[in-house]
């Protein structure tokens, strides 16, 4: 609930006349207050695509669904860079081989059936490696 209070705080500054809606304009006056520039048809392009109901203004839970969906996206780019790391070079998946060269790096000493071995429960497709889809369900693990 104390987040759910945090954006409601945040949205109110952005809401200048109260009426409980962030306009293109509103949206406009607000990234300029905190450093950023914003033409006028970006924020209406914004607001646009924001939008869930279609009155062509923002309520506070649009607000909080790209509040929301910004850090969802910022995770899931620090996961492929994650995965980046631990995948052969260019291969699409990490094997146990590129698992076991990456945590060498960390200083965990692993062999390859070690390695095998921590792979295996989040190995859907059983075929001995992780894509990026098994790696994010192991990484949410």
């Amino acid at each position: 609930m104390e987040k759910y209070e945090q954006y409601d705080r945040v949205f109110n500054r952005f809401d200048a006349n109260g009426d409980g809606k962030i306009c293109p304009l509103e949206l406009q006056q607000c990234v300029r207050s905190i450093g950023g520039d914003i033409t006028a048809e970006q924020a209406e392009a914004a607001v646009v695509l924001m939008d869930s109901d279609g009155d062509g203004l923002l309520s506070l839970e649009d607000f909080v669904r790209v509040v929301e969906g910004a850090g969802e996206e910022e995770k899931a780019s620090d996961l492929k860079e994650a995965f980046k790391m631990y995948e052969l070079e260019g291969s699409g998946c990490i094997t146990p081989k590129s698992l076991r060269r990456m945590l060498s790096r960390l200083g965990e000493r692993r062999n390859v059936d070690q390695c095998k071995s921590m792979i295996a429960p989040f190995d859907l497709n059983g075929d001995g490696v992780l894509n990026f889809d098994e790696f994010k369900l192991m990484m949410s693990c």
